[in-house]
């Protein structure tokens, strides 16, 4: 995904404002890094590869991702990459993966079921409203507010068993 992000990059002359930003530094730096041998990389080696003029920029970079754990520095100017490259992850994560793909389809078959159940009741309840006999009559949904109120009210007294 970075180096798609990085090669679709006009390569013109002139630097412009995208090819400064942070978060493309940030890309590049974090590419260079999952590169490196073993994951360890010299700050300063980064800073003349990525053609960094203001080293904070890699220093706002490093300490970012030492807080969220994706690095740990090993002295003061070497770091080593401690996030996972989709080659290092375990049979284990994998099948959790799969499992919870499986779980999201089951949950969309239950909210399409719901959402049916949902306009069936919407459709018999507008039925009802239309119907001239027992719109004379109150309905269970025209009474809900009163139930809502007296339930509040009950519920707030601690009514025994």
């Amino acid at each position: 995904m970075a180096e798609s992000m990085c090669s679709s990059l006009p390569n013109s002359g002139a630097s412009s404002r995208h090819e400064k930003s942070l978060g493309l530094l940030t890309i590049k730096f974090v590419t260079l890094l999952q590169e490196a041998k073993d994951g360890v990389l010299d700050l300063k080696v980064a800073a003349d590869s990525l053609a960094v003029r203001q080293k904070r920029r890699i220093y706002d970079i490093t300490n970012v991702l030492e807080g969220v754990g994706l690095i740990e520095k090993k002295t003061k100017n070497i770091i080593q990459w401690r996030g996972e490259n989709l080659a290092c992850q375990t049979a284990e994560v994998l099948e959790q993966v799969e499992e919870l793909k499986a779980q999201l389809c089951d949950l969309e078959e239950q909210e399409k079921a719901l959402d049916r159940q949902k306009a069936w009741l919407e459709q018999s309840i507008k039925h009802m409203n239309e119907d001239h006999i027992t719109s004379r009559y109150p309905s269970v949904f025209s009474l809900t507010g009163v139930y809502g109120v007296l339930t509040d009210q009950v519920g707030g007294l601690g009514v025994p068993d």
